[in-house]
């Protein structure tokens, strides 16, 4: 056997955890502007749900980037309950949980800890995916989920509780802005709800922020954004590139579109004392929601408004509620036999949150 030499050193054995800050940033709890705490999300479901719900599940975390945890592992055994444990330590204020009965889709939107609960139906929904296969040139940016969307709020317009109450929870599931201080640069998206009063349903759209300036051609544009050095062989002079026909001598953004003056520049083509044109472009996902339940606590409680019926009376809304606990109740059983006593925990070495 060797010996071991007298005074050499030995390098201890140490659990390595990531510190890397660039795969996985620091997010503030409280906004150094506005000195208000910063709201956070779960999206995670409660019993069986098909595929294109799940689908629909990733569309949302993606919308509630970037102050939502994009890759929470759920697993059959975690009750709503754990999900509490969990959300405390990481400051998650809001809930957004999808569930699935025989007749329809369901959103629930929760406070945490301790309500209220509002459930929505889903009547129809589309995936960021179909959209975008809708469109001709659908627009993704790589930074475009690194800020926040804007929440925009039209036809809330009743003084009725259950209106109240679907502003106040909307308005507060996303930071709030100092419209004097936000930089223009961070306002890449926006979350349009729409509320129809003769249907009582609400349009969900989810938009990104486009800006194009009034008076640059549309090549001339390009030009500038990409750095790239325009093919000019089937040119005889430099100004045909700009006027010959075909070529977009007229700027796209001159056409009927909403306008405003920058107060500082975005990016290389959008400068600040000049007039640029606004336009949306739709991301997804799409939904059209109908607000059908309004629970005083987390996911139980006192009933202060039902769209079947008043409060506290048995109806149609029942069946659904009985069919969506028994749903999430055979999961827990399922998941019971394989309980491993761990309780919750989250795994953030990885670059990723887990419910275990």
């Amino acid at each position: 056997m060797r010996k071991k030499k007298h005074g050499e050193f030995r390098r201890p054995f140490v659990v390595k955890t990531n510190t890397n800050t660039k795969q996985q940033p620091h997010l503030a709890s409280v906004d150094p502007i506005t000195g208000k705490k910063i709201p956070k999300s779960f999206v995670f479901s409660r019993g069986k749900i098909p595929g294109p719900l799940k689908q629909l599940q990733m569309d949302l975390r993606k919308l509630m980037l970037p102050y939502t945890a994009l890759s929470l592992k759920e697993k059959r055994r975690n009750n709503l309950k754990d999900f509490l444990n969990v959300a405390g330590p990481m400051g998650v204020t809001h809930f957004l949980i999808l569930s699935k009965t025989a007749t329809a889709a369901y959103l629930r939107v929760a406070t945490t800890p301790q309500g209220p609960t509002l459930t929505f139906k889903i009547n129809e929904y589309s995936l960021a995916a179909d959209v975008a296969k809708s469109q001709l040139h659908p627009r993704c940016p790589k930074d475009l989920f690194t800020k926040s969307a804007l929440i925009v709020l039209s036809g809330f317009v009743s003084g009725d509780l259950p209106l109240k109450l679907t502003t106040n929870m909307f308005q507060n599931i996303f930071p709030t802005i100092d419209v004097k201080t936000v930089k223009l640069s961070s306002c890449q998206r926006i979350v349009l709800l729409n509320y129809n009063k003769d249907t009582k349903q609400i349009d969900f759209r989810h938009y990104s922020i486009r800006l194009q300036p009034i008076g640059v051609s549309r090549r001339i544009r390009k030009f500038v954004q990409n750095h790239q050095v325009p093919d000019l062989r089937n040119l005889q002079d430099v100004s045909d590139f700009v006027t010959k026909a075909g070529y977009g001598s007229e700027s796209e953004a001159d056409e009927e579109a909403a306008t405003v003056t920058l107060s500082s520049d975005i990016g290389r083509v959008n400068r600040a004392s000049m007039k640029s044109a606004v336009k949306l472009q739709e991301i997804g996902p799409r939904m059209t929601l109908q607000l059908v339940k309004v629970e005083k606590g987390l996911c139980s409680g006192e009933v202060l408004f039902s769209e079947y019926g008043k409060p506290g009376d048995k109806g149609k809304h029942d069946d659904e509620d009985n069919e969506m606990q028994d749903n999430e109740d055979e999961d827990d059983s399922e998941g019971s036999e394989d309980q491993d006593g761990n309780g919750s925990e989250v795994d953030e070495d990885e670059g990723h949150e887990e419910l275990d």
